[in-house]
């Protein structure tokens, strides 16, 4: 099992990062100022964990978090004349929680001992079978999604794009394109292997289009 013995923890309520996928972040308070430039001086690590939602009135300490998360490498980050910073994170490995120690009184950020978690892969005929019936069934939700709401100038251009992608990328972007909510986010870096964050993706996209039947008049539309 591979472990980070000190990764510096940033919990927040509305962003949730998952491997291969990029997010952007403002960076303003003090306490994470100190955990940017911490990173950028040692290694260039983030763990992105999401705040449980009964506790998001306890933002300003140090409220209850989820146990998984993911790992983010700085990409890019640019410090602005008044100290706050815009920065690129990069996710690479979902991680468990393992310790969160109590730490020194002159760090004001949190930090904890993590365990990396990888992503199960198929292996076997079968799972390689149930893979590829994920995706295709993954596919065509996205497919029926993107013409019930318009949210592509050219679906088929669109989807094109999508069919381009491996399996492991596909989900993830996915994940993180659609405006799913943080808890929805959740489900999905919580799932241990790809075949099942196909399938919790799928079971949430089926959810966004009984919730946008022509009768509502549709949903706010997918990013590009």
């Amino acid at each position: 099992m591979h472990t980070i013995d000190d990764l510096a923890l940033f919990p927040l309520s509305d962003v949730v990062l998952l491997p291969e996928v990029s997010v952007p972040l403002y960076i303003f308070e003090p306490r994470y100022r100190q955990m940017t430039r911490d990173a950028l001086e040692g290694s260039m690590l983030i763990g992105m964990v999401t705040v449980r939602p009964d506790s998001v009135d306890q933002m300003a300490g140090d409220p209850p978090i989820f146990d998984i998360g993911c790992v983010g490498r700085i990409a890019h980050a640019q410090q602005r004349p008044d100290g706050t910073y815009q920065m690129m994170l990069i996710g690479e490995h979902r991680f468990r929680i393992l310790e969160e120690p109590a730490r020194d009184p002159e760090q004001l950020y949190r930090s904890a001992r993590v365990a990396l978690l990888e992503d199960v892969a198929p292996s076997t005929e079968a799972e390689f079978a149930s893979m590829d019936l994920a995706r295709e069934t993954l596919l065509d939700l996205v497919g029926r999604l993107i013409r019930r709401i318009g949210s592509a100038d050219d679906p088929a251009q669109a989807m094109e794009a999508f069919e381009k992608l491996e399996s492991p990328r596909l989900v993830n972007a996915l994940a993180q394109s659609i405006a799913f909510s943080p808890i929805e986010r959740q489900q999905l870096v919580q799932a241990d292997s790809i075949v099942g964050r196909c399938e919790t993706l799928s079971e949430l996209l089926r959810f966004r289009l009984a919730a946008t039947s022509p009768a509502d008049g549709g949903a706010p539309p997918l990013p590009n």
